[in-house]
């Protein structure tokens, strides 16, 4: 009795995700394009330079998460209305915050992912000088 509880407690766990699926219909523009060509150029140049926050790895314009969708319908809608991609994007990053964007701004925030590299570069290249510098003066003892 408690192996087929155990058993089913199991399957309702890996089924929960299959529940959790998006329903509705993906929203217009989300695999539409504009019918300007140019303003599509602009859209596409936009999307992008965005994150999708679901993917991660992925731009906006290559994810097909529901809500990469729904930023690429809210992005064509935006510029199809005539506002700019600077707006768009500043619009973008208020609501969803920096990590949308591929090159977030250096802040407090973002200050260690910027410099991040050179320190690490910097104490490897020390310690590095500190290992070859010890190393020659017991060569020469």
């Amino acid at each position: 009795m408690s192996a087929r509880l155990l058993i089913a407690a199991a399957l309702t766990l890996v089924a929960a995700p299959l529940a959790a699926q998006d329903r509705l219909p993906p929203a217009p523009y989300a695999y539409q394009q504009l019918n300007d060509p140019a303003k599509e150029a602009k859209a596409k140049a936009l999307m992008e330079t965005l994150r999708c926050l679901v993917c991660q790895g992925q731009s906006i314009a290559d994810s097909d998460a529901p809500l990469a969708g729904d930023m690429r319908h809210e992005v064509r809608s935006k510029i199809a209305a005539g506002e700019s991609p600077d707006a768009i994007r500043k619009w973008l990053v208020a609501r969803y915050g920096n990590w949308v964007s591929y090159d977030p701004p250096f802040d407090a925030a973002t200050a260690l992912l910027w410099l991040g590299p050179l320190l690490f570069l910097g104490a490897g290249g020390w310690l590095a000088f500190g290992r070859f510098r010890r190393g020659g003066a017991e060569e020469e003892a």
